[in-house]
C-alpha cells in the first residue's frame, strides 16, 4: 500500500465521518463531503462547516480530529489529523479542491457562517478485511 493507492482510495469517496470532541471530553461525529488537495507528500483533507455547528465550535477548542473515509466492502482509511481553519491563499487553493469534488457546496461559498478546515494527518491506518489475511497498513506523518 503506497501513499499513491491511499490518495486514490480516498479520491474514490465523497463522504467522510469526522470525529472531534468539545471542552469537557464529550464527543461529536458527523458525517461531511469533503475534497482533498492533491498531493501526496501533503495529505489534507478539506471540509466546510457552519460557525454554529457543534463541530465548528469543538475545532476552535481542540483541533484534533478522527475521520473515517470508506466503510464500503469491508475497506476503510482511519485517520487522525489536526485541523487548520483556513483564510487567505491558503484558503482559495483549498476551496478549488473541495467544489471540484463537490460543486454543488459552492451555493454558500459566500455566506459568511461558512468557515472551511484543513485537517492534517498525523496518523492514518489502511484496513482491507475483505482480503484473507486481512491487509492493514499504518502511516506516521
Amino acid at each position: 500500500m503506497t501513499q499513491s493507492d491511499i490518495l486514490a482510495f480516498i479520491k474514490q469517496h465523497n463522504l467522510a465521518l469526522v470525529a472531534t470532541v468539545d471542552n469537557d471530553g464529550t464527543p461529536q461525529a458527523a458525517v461531511v463531503e469533503f475534497g482533498e488537495l492533491d498531493d501526496l507528500d501533503d495529505l489534507t483533507i478539506i471540509i466546510d462547516t457552519l460557525k454554529t455547528s457543534r463541530k465548528y465550535k469543538n475545532l476552535q477548542a481542540n483541533k484534533h480530529v478522527a475521520i473515517v473515509i470508506g466503510w464500503d466492502n469491508d475497506v476503510t482509511i482511519q485517520i487522525n489529523a489536526v485541523a487548520e481553519e483556513l483564510n487567505g491563499a491558503k484558503l482559495e487553493a483549498a476551496k478549488l479542491a473541495y467544489f471540484a469534488k463537490n460543486d454543488r457546496a459552492k451555493k454558500w461559498e459566500s455566506r459568511p457562517e461558512i468557515a472551511y478546515f484543513a485537517f492534517k494527518p498525523t496518523w492514518l491506518r489502511y484496513s482491507d478485511v475483505s482480503k484473507s489475511p486481512w491487509l492493514i497498513e499504518e502511516l506516521n506523518f
